[in-house]
């Protein structure tokens, strides 16, 4: 299936690693130009040079700290060329109420909760203008199911998911449309961290209804879908992948 995104340019945030660079991938196989970024530059560089390597497309790197006001304009500003944002940076900590200070929480909402809004202000205002673009917010499916040993985690995502379905619902009248994915378990380097830290990990991932964890090249072909013109009448929309646990819980 050709998705018709040969040409089109894309901004993917959190892009050195785990699902980031997976979207970086996906999309650089369809041919999209890219914007990467991250806060490690030798990350992304590595990253870069393999995708213009094996794909033949425009990479540009920006090294930028989403949390950081300055950052975000200075990244919006660069990157005005692109008519796809893929907002994917953040790693909310895993916690109780009491295990969750207030500085780490707010710490980890500036990232992804208010990192993801103020960019999209930004960058849904230029595509507003020029009447044409996708916003996809890869959020996370603990927002679907909040627990408390994930508090601060499911309460983030549970706000993304009601910003992704407010503005969704808007967009299509700016000719932007704006949809979300929620992942559940994907191999990533948190699940790496934890193998190392729990010997049972994989017991319980044997537990699940995919009996395995999502690889992040099979969320990054869902980003690419929904960024794509062949998703044009999905909007205000969430896609959960996380290999039918939500519908077990």
């Amino acid at each position: 299936m050709d998705l018709k995104l040969r040409g089109r340019r894309a901004l993917v945030t959190g892009a050195s690693k785990g699902i980031g660079a997976a979207v970086a991938e996906a999309l650089a196989a369809e041919g999209s130009h890219l914007h990467l970024a991250a806060r490690s530059g030798e990350a992304l560089e590595a990253l870069a040079r393999k995708l213009r390597e094996a794909h033949g497309v425009e990479v540009t790197v920006h090294v930028v700290d989403l949390r950081e006001t300055a950052d975000l304009e200075r990244l919006a500003e660069a990157t005005a060329d692109a008519d796809i944002l893929v907002n994917n940076a953040g790693d909310i900590p895993a916690g109780t109420l009491d295990q969750v200070g207030p500085d780490r929480w707010r710490h980890a909402w500036d990232l992804k909760v208010f990192g993801y809004v103020d960019l999209t202000r930004l960058v849904y205002a230029r595509l507003r203008e020029q009447g044409r673009g996708v916003i996809v917010n890869v959020i996370g499916a603990g927002g679907e199911r909040p627990k408390p040993e994930y508090i601060a985690g499911g309460a983030g995502n549970a706000a993304l998911m009601a910003f992704t379905r407010a503005l969704g619902a808007e967009g299509p009248g700016d000719g932007v449309r704006v949809v979300g994915v929620n992942p559940g378990p994907v191999a990533t380097e948190r699940i790496t961290t934890m193998r190392a830290a729990n010997d049972d990990v994989d017991a319980s991932f044997a537990a699940l209804p995919s009996r395995r964890v999502a690889e992040p090249d099979e969320v990054a072909d869902l980003v690419a879908f929904l960024a794509s013109a062949r998703a044009d009448y999905i909007s205000g929309t969430i896609v959960t992948i996380d290999g039918g646990l939500s519908a077990a819980s």
